[in-house]
């Protein structure tokens, strides 16, 4: 029997949480130029959604080279949708920031009027994630909320505790990600994205990282994981899979039924 459905979230033209697993694909640049130098070939791979990874870009802490950048990224993606994420280096992000920093350059992205969505940690300050939640929903941003654990794999009821958590904190969609040690790792997150996908609310994005969890990228619409991350050019998390081989795979593992 086909699993049951999350609630569907509309991102830009995307509909996140129906069908298959959309695709997205990571822009890392450190320069303007470098992240609009990407854009060409990512837009040839046809992905459905593109994550602008703002902590590898140089000119982070520039409120106005960061909202001029976003502003011309969305210009040339056309109508692909556009996530903006600033990862924590606690979370394996590019760069280590204090708290204060993180959720100033949160609201600049959101100020800017750019992005499509907004990656949202979840482990910190309640108030002030609930706070940019708010701002993000005035200006009809879809918040993803997240948490990554390169170190482990939690058991399964802590999983689903976290992203339950995170669609009680206003999350659109809720994201795991995390580290496997064994294959049975990887069986405990699939668990988890199963149970989420029927109990929560809100759609879910679950992965398994490194190569014990690349079965995890491919398996979402059978367990629940309504987004896989993919590669043109260079990966941003370990374990991603290029878009031209991804692709064919979920078409194949789609649910006719």
């Amino acid at each position: 029997m086909r699993p049951m459905r999350n609630k569907m979230v509309k991102c830009r033209n995307l509909k996140l949480g129906v069908g298959r697993p959309k695709i997205a694909v990571p822009i890392t640049g450190h320069t303007m130029a470098d992240i609009l130098a990407a854009v060409p070939a990512i837009k040839a791979a046809q992905p459905d959604l593109v994550e602008w990874r703002i902590d590898f870009y140089d000119a982070v802490m520039d409120p106005v080279k960061l909202q001029q950048t976003g502003q011309q990224l969305r210009a040339v993606l056309g109508d692909i949708a556009l996530l903006t994420t600033f990862r924590t280096s606690g979370e394996g992000g590019n760069l280590a920031l204090t708290e204060a920093a993180y959720f100033d350059i949160c609201a600049t992205a959101l100020a800017g009027g750019y992005t499509d969505a907004l990656d949202l940690e979840r482990y910190h300050d309640e108030t002030a994630v609930k706070r940019l939640v708010a701002q993000a929903h005035q200006q009809n941003v879809v918040v993803i909320m997240s948490n990554h654990d390169f170190e482990q794999t939690p058991a399964q009821s802590d999983i689903v505790q976290r992203l339950a958590s995170m669609v009680d904190w206003g999350a659109d969609i809720a994201k795991m990600a995390v580290m496997p040690q064994s294959a049975a790792d990887v069986l405990t997150l699939l668990a988890a994205t199963n149970e989420a996908q029927q109990t929560l609310t809100q759609p879910v994005i679950t992965m398994a990282m490194g190569d014990l969890g690349k079965v995890s990228r491919l398996a979402g619409e059978v367990f629940g994981s309504c987004l896989s991350f993919a590669t043109v050019g260079a990966a941003s998390a370990p374990g991603q899979i290029s878009v031209e081989r991804l692709r064919p795979i979920l078409d194949e593992l789609t649910l006719n039924n």
